[in-house]
């Protein structure tokens, strides 16, 4: 029973201990009428009441401590269970869901609160899953949704309906273009050049391989290199660290041609992508490598004007990728493009490198006019800043 610490319900609670349930109860409304801004005397009056079978009188008293706090976790947790024990699962499970939207963290709750929660949870669960099923059915008619492009958008659609999936946005840190929309990973059919430079892989990977048995990995450079003095916020652990390395072929628009000559048929098949060409900017190409036990913490983007290129080519089971609410592991040898201004990490939880090929094109979305304005902009903002560049 929840007792205030301002209370003047001491002796109500020591009733309730001792069993004597209605003598409690009046003991809690003579405190009310006293104290009626305090919260945990309509909780526990909700619960003498509850112990009595007196179920309107116990949701009386949840609704007056609702009143002064609506966000109450104990109070909306109890709530949903009175609803549960009148056998309204649906409703129970969809007040258990708005307890949860509250809930401290689970180790801060006593052990019964925490058994309460536990089985909120499982609950609400339950109930996510059967209607998942019920709207999936409404579509496919009882059959598994396909593959295509469409089934994957509707099955997105369900899964936020239902609350199992957020939806995310761009969040560029600094070039934001209107109208685009924030999609994770784009359909393969919009890019005709992805197979040709899916075809190019083993070569690719074997110009990366020489790289490393020629130089090791004396040209790989910390791919996040900021100044100490800088707030590094979710760097801080990776920043000059070896364990994301990266052996750039294209950089701030321009080409590293000691590096590129050592990668030609990379160079020729990233060709056949419409690159993003952004003074001192774009292109930018590298083989990325992220060391054993290594997570690349969420972060977003430069600018939606482009999106992001990865080509598999030595991956070791244990790694994974997320974008916005989507989470894909890379085969060795298969390519996605991503908008990389929607919140996305990485993770290499195995025991080897992981070492994918990196490069941006522009956004199929934009015409050629936008494009040519949108190089004018971005020059003109860096001339102005005296500055230019951005991370890939």
């Amino acid at each position: 029973m929840s007792q205030s610490a301002h209370s003047p319900s001491d002796a109500a609670v020591t009733a309730m201990r001792a069993g004597r349930v209605a003598e409690a109860r009046g003991l809690l409304e003579e405190a009310i009428a006293r104290e009626p801004s305090d919260i945990a005397l309509w909780l526990n009056l909700a619960g003498a009441h509850r112990a009595l079978g007196e179920m309107k009188s116990a949701f009386a008293a949840l609704e007056g401590a609702l009143r002064l706090n609506p966000r109450s976790f104990q109070a909306l947790l109890m709530k949903a269970s009175l609803i549960e024990r009148s056998g309204d699962l649906t409703q129970a499970a969809i007040g258990y869901g708005l307890a949860l939207t509250q809930a401290p963290p689970p180790e801060q709750l006593d052990v019964p609160t925490r058994r309460a929660h536990d089985h909120a949870v499982a609950v609400h669960g339950d109930y996510t899953a059967r209607l998942r099923a019920c709207l999936t059915d409404a579509v496919a008619g009882g059959k598994a949704l396909g593959r295509s492009e469409e089934c994957r958008r509707i099955a997105a659609f369900i899964d936020h309906a239902v609350g199992r999936r957020r939806p995310f946005h761009q969040q560029p840190s600094t070039f934001y273009y209107p109208g685009l929309p924030s999609i994770e990973f784009y359909p393969r059919e919009d890019f005709q050049w992805l197979e040709s430079v899916e075809a190019a892989a083993r070569a690719i990977a074997e110009e990366l391989r020489a790289i490393l048995r020629t130089d090791g990995e004396d040209d790989f450079r910390p791919y996040v290199d900021y100044d100490e003095g800088l707030p590094l916020d979710q760097w801080a652990e990776l920043n000059r660290s070896p364990r994301w390395n990266a052996f750039h072929l294209e950089k701030d628009g321009a080409r590293l041609e000691v590096n590129c000559a050592k990668a030609p048929r990379t160079l020729e098949a990233m060709s056949r992508a419409d690159r993003a060409d952004l003074p001192g900017r774009s292109p930018a190409s590298m083989f990325s490598t992220l060391k054993p036990r290594t997570r690349i913490p969420p972060h977003s983007g430069v600018s939606n004007t482009r999106l992001v290129v990865h080509l598999a080519l030595i991956v070791p089971p244990g790694c994974g990728f997320r974008v916005g609410a989507e989470t894909r592991s890379w085969n060795p040898g298969e390519a996605f493009v991503f908008d990389d201004t929607i919140e996305h990490e990485a993770w290499n939880d195995s025991d080897l490198p992981r070492t994918v090929l990196i490069f941006d094109i522009w956004s199929p979305l934009l015409s050629p006019t936008e494009r040519d304005m949108i190089r004018r902009v971005t020059a003109a903002a860096d001339d102005f800043n005296g500055a230019g560049g951005g991370a890939l």
